[in-house]
């Protein structure tokens, strides 16, 4: 405020000489608008309480509008009412109309009655609102009767429609399910057949296993006792192996180097020679007389200068040996002086080969006990074979019908369940059409009638633009 009274070129002064500038402005450039109605009581209630509204203010009473006004105004406010195109320029001059005529009647009634009747624009406006509310509430009220109608109808001619082609579903569907009936009990009658055959399969088939578990479990049995007897031998086997695996060339060559050696080494080394089927030289009998007898150290000698000798007594054939041999071996077998013990005290290579030939006799005394049980169990072997060939055959016959009849079962189910689908679709249809010819039974006398009832309220719903104009 000081800086516009400045400008103003009013002098500076107080605050009250500022707010006396401020008065003043306001006076001279504040402008109020009162706008009223003359419609009713309250224009005079007021005037009456407050007089100053007549005495200090400037009167200004607004002329009626022109038709030109009031024809924009309405073609304005009726650009957006449901009606069609070519209806709203003649509801624009309808209600430019009626508002003049009511004018005109106001204006008699004021010389006839002596009372006024103020007609104004407000009146103007609330005549199209109303008709713009009440038209649009009518419209809807009339159509959502009227598409029930058509609803109704459409419905009708469907349901019609529907019960021609429901009757011709089920015309097509019987025979169709006469013959998935027919399929479905030849399969049956089918897969009962295969079902017994393949019973037969199976019982001759637990048969034969039955059968070949027994064999199997004699060979076992067979099997089991060749390795407890031959669990003996086995032991003293890998032991003279392991007490071979023992001597070294050194060994060999101290034993070939004795001039005399003790009794127990040549015993053993006539043992070994008997076993690897080496004469003795033929020699005087060094008890005198002229008596040749046989001498095994020249040979013994001759044996162990071999490279091969070792490696010969590791792959030594135990299986066949001859029985001659063990014939000639078993008196060692008996001596106390063969024992591996006594040998020791007399040298080590002796002692390994000691044991080497006793477990030599013990494997082939085993081994002749063995061996006819070996032979019982390779033909036990070979029969139990020969049974599971056969047993495999028909097995794989028993797989081969199996799957036949797992394949008849799997089209059995799938013609049973086409069955009952059919069952089930030929139920729905003949429910369907028992519905629809009551429906039709029960509204087909209505049909006409809701034709024509439509054909009214389509008249009513076009005529609706006029009548609610009157009304509003």
């Amino acid at each position: 405020v000081a800086v516009r009274a400045k400008k103003a070129g009013a002098p500076d002064g107080t605050m009250a000489e500022l707010f006396q500038y401020f008065v003043q402005q306001c006076r001279a450039n504040l402008h109020m608008v009162l706008c009223m109605s003359p419609v009713g009581d309250a224009f005079r209630e007021r005037l009456r309480k407050f007089p100053s509204l007549v005495t200090c203010t400037t009167i200004d009473w607004f002329s009626a509008w022109p038709e030109d006004a009031l024809k924009n105004v309405a073609t304005e406010f009726l650009s957006d009412v449901n009606v069609p195109d070519e209806m709203k320029a003649p509801l624009s001059d309808m209600c430019v109309a009626m508002h003049s005529s009511v004018h005109k009647l106001s204006s008699r009634f004021l010389s006839e009655a002596r009372r006024h009747f103020y007609v104004t624009p407000t009146s103007y406006l609330e005549l199209i609102s109303s008709y713009k509310d009440l038209l649009k509430k009518k419209q809807n009220e009339v159509m959502t009767v009227r598409k029930r109608y058509e609803v109704g109808l459409e419905k009708l001619v469907v349901t019609e429609q529907s019960v021609a082609t429901m009757q011709e579903e089920l015309t097509a569907l019987q025979p169709e399910l006469e013959k998935a009936t027919v399929e479905t009990e030849a399969a049956m009658v089918t897969i009962a057949a295969e079902t017994v055959e393949a019973d037969k399969i199976k019982e001759v088939v637990a048969k034969d296993e039955a059968f070949a578990a027994e064999r199997a479990a004699e060979a076992k049995a067979i099997k089991d006792e060749c390795e407890e007897e031959l669990s003996v031998a086995i032991p003293m086997l890998e032991a003279a192996l392991e007490a071979l695996n023992t001597l070294t060339k050194a060994d060999v060559t101290e034993v070939k180097a004795m001039k005399n050696p003790p009794s127990g080494v040549k015993l053993v080394m006539e043992a070994v020679c008997i076993l690897k089927g080496i004469k003795p030289d033929m020699v005087k009998d060094p008890k005198g007389g002229l008596k040749k007898v046989p001498d095994y150290w020249g040979p013994s000698q001759k044996l162990l200068g071999d490279t091969s000798f070792l490696p010969s007594l590791h792959e030594y054939d135990k299986d066949n040996m001859d029985p001659k041999i063990i014939k000639a071996i078993k008196p060692f077998i008996a001596m106390p002086e063969f024992e591996p013990e006594v040998i020791l005290k007399a040298s080590k290579a002796a002692y390994g080969l000691c044991c080497w030939a006793r477990a030599m006799e013990a494997y082939d005394r085993v081994a002749k006990v063995v061996a006819p049980k070996k032979a019982r169990l390779a033909e036990a072997e070979a029969e139990y074979n020969v049974l599971m060939d056969g047993l495999n055959e028909k097995r794989a016959k028993l797989q081969e019908v199996e799957d036949k009849l797992q394949a008849l079962n799997d089209k059995l189910e799938a013609m049973q369940a086409k069955k009952v689908q059919l069952e089930n679709d030929v139920v729905m249809c003949e429910k369907k059409l028992e519905r629809a010819e009551k429906l039709i039974g029960g509204l087909g006398g209505e049909k006409e009638r809701w034709k024509e009832v439509a054909a009214e309220l389509a008249v009513d719903y076009a005529n609706l633009t006029g009548d609610v104009l009157i009304c509003a």
